[in-house]
């Protein structure tokens, strides 16, 4: 599937994944907490689920933002979608960094691998459509010129 303006889809394929991923990424945190020091299974499960919230929160504004830059293509929202998206961006490369830093867990890894992956994409599909300043979108296609190719 290639989305040349679309950041709404892109945003909300970005919200489910990176939900369902984070969702995946908290139970693995409670059940790591909760069998290897069981004094503070309760704690950490609510600072998971407050954490987990706030993740679904931010990026459900993402995906609104998102959907109105789609819908309306004006630069003011297309640049508030790229700065949301910088912002993950940098908090998922410094996870990163971190995680190989501190050996964190490859969940957590592939998570924030994912961020990058993501608010990169979306931060390109933006990109285009500043460039495009209202007007359609197009891929660049190369014009061969068949009649130069000589004939099988």
């Amino acid at each position: 599937m290639h989305l040349t303006y679309e950041t709404g889809k892109a945003t909300m394929i970005q919200f489910i994944v990176i939900a369902l991923i984070n969702l995946g990424s908290t139970i693995a945190s409670v059940i790591n907490a909760c069998t290897h020091n069981g004094n503070q299974c309760v704690p950490n499960m609510l600072t998971s689920i407050v954490f987990y919230i706030l993740i679904v929160v931010w990026f459900g504004f993402i995906m609104a933002l998102g959907l109105q830059a789609q819908v309306k293509r004006s630069k003011p929202s297309l640049r508030l979608l790229i700065v949301a998206e910088l912002a993950v961006f940098v908090v998922a490369a410094y996870d990163i960094h971190l995680g190989i830093t501190y050996h964190n867990g490859a969940v957590g890894l592939f998570t924030s691998l994912l961020d990058l992956i993501f608010s990169f994409w979306v931060i390109s599909l933006a990109f285009r459509l500043i460039r495009a300043g209202g007007r359609r979108v197009v891929v660049k296609r190369i014009n061969r010129d068949d009649s130069k190719v000589p004939p099988l």
